[in-house]
């Protein structure tokens, strides 16, 4: 994996198998690689955006190949914009931060959220070469629904399409999600470093 030269290869700044699987289904023309599992990434940035660009960083400068990054989180409009950057910390469970979610937000009837998820890549030099961003709007629902997905996806209800992230085929959220959305932005700069 290590002197990877090639941006046809590119290595995550991730082991989550969900973002895994959706990256890997939205970038088809590249082989996206898993780093090995005692690769430790820092996330001590105050934005998505610092996030990503410091996850790929230090994947691309410790394996001296190109890697990509992502992060991502759920912005709830009544909660101030929480969870946010601490989405995947809200809990050590996706039940136990769904729960926690719910309970947070108890009756509330100000339900609107929206996913964002920002990724980046970095060149084995360690310097980022393309960013994109997406954003998928939608409302957080008052029980689970669906089977599919991971994380927040069965609360996480999109009025356009009348389901939840985790009532999708993974062909559908790919289409609307943030993560398909930045990914698909960033298909374009991905092919020009070629």
């Amino acid at each position: 994996m290590a002197n990877s030269l090639s941006p046809f290869e590119l290595v995550l700044g991730t082991t989550n198998p969900g973002k895994v699987r959706e990256i890997r289904a939205c970038l088809r023309e590249w082989n996206c690689l898993i780093p090995p599992a005692d690769l430790i990434l820092e996330e001590t940035g105050e934005t998505f955006a610092e996030n990503a660009r410091m996850k790929a960083v230090q994947t691309a400068l410790a394996l001296e190949c190109w890697a990509l990054a992502d992060d991502s989180g759920l912005e709830v409009t009544s909660l101030d914009g929480a969870p946010g950057l601490y989405s995947s910390r809200y809990g050590r469970t996706d039940a136990e931060r769904i729960e926690r979610l719910l309970f947070e937000l108890g009756d509330e009837p100000e339900r609107s959220a929206r996913f964002v998820c920002v990724v980046a890549v970095a060149n084995p030099q360690g310097e980022i070469v393309a960013e994109a961003t997406g954003i998928c709007e939608g409302e957080i629902l008052t029980a689970p629904r669906g089977t599919g997905g991971f994380g927040y996806d069965p609360i996480f209800y999109v009025p356009a399409l009348g389901m939840t992230f985790a009532e999708m085929t993974p062909a559908q959220k790919q289409q609307v999600s943030h993560r398909g959305r930045a990914l698909q932005a960033l298909v374009p700069q991905l092919r020009a470093l070629r």
